[in-house]
């Protein structure tokens, strides 16, 4: 069994997703995990695929939907376990002006504590910028990174607030 990472960056168009998809059908690759997003009009797409492919013959498949604003890239993994949360999850939000280092000053204090971010996204609209991140935080951390936060948050001028994840349950 062939594990292969697969990642698709372009020009955003209808039909991106569906034409991989139909390729990756195509050679009996199985679409385990995947993550699309847009990007100020750019399309990012990372897949994790199993099969008896070889990432060459997959990468020479996708070449059918690669144009001069599309590049796909398909590597070889080591199949790896679900991991265990290292403690709850949390869902940190931020808001406010942009400016320099909101993500790099608040992810620092997740992971000062040990936390393991699982989800990130940031946007800017206009001057509001917005960061929605969720991290696994270890037991007995949660009120010293809330502090952290909050300290950090008043450094930068922007408001932020982290609290637990409502899990449905599938």
């Amino acid at each position: 069994m062939t594990h292969l990472a697969i990642t698709v960056l372009g020009h955003d168009r209808p039909g991106i997703i569906a034409r991989t998809a139909d390729q990756l059908a195509g050679l009996q690759m199985n679409l385990e995990d995947s993550s699309m997003t847009l990007l100020r009009g750019h399309f990012a797409m990372t897949l994790i695929c199993t099969g008896s492919t070889t990432a060459a013959e997959v990468e020479a498949k996708l070449a059918a939907i690669i144009d001069d604003s599309l590049s796909v890239s398909v590597r070889e993994i080591d199949p790896e376990a679900d991991q265990a949360p290292v403690g709850e999850s949390y869902l940190i939000t931020v808001h406010g002006a942009d400016q320099l280092g909101i993500v790099a000053r608040l992810t620092g204090v997740l992971a000062e504590a040990g936390g393991n971010i699982t989800d990130l996204s940031t946007r800017l609209s206009g001057d509001l910028y917005l960061l929605l991140a969720e991290v696994d935080l270890p037991p007995g951390v949660v009120e010293d990174v809330r502090q952290r936060v909050a300290e950090v948050a008043a450094e930068l001028g922007v408001g932020a607030n982290l609290r637990p994840v409502e899990r449905d349950e599938l």
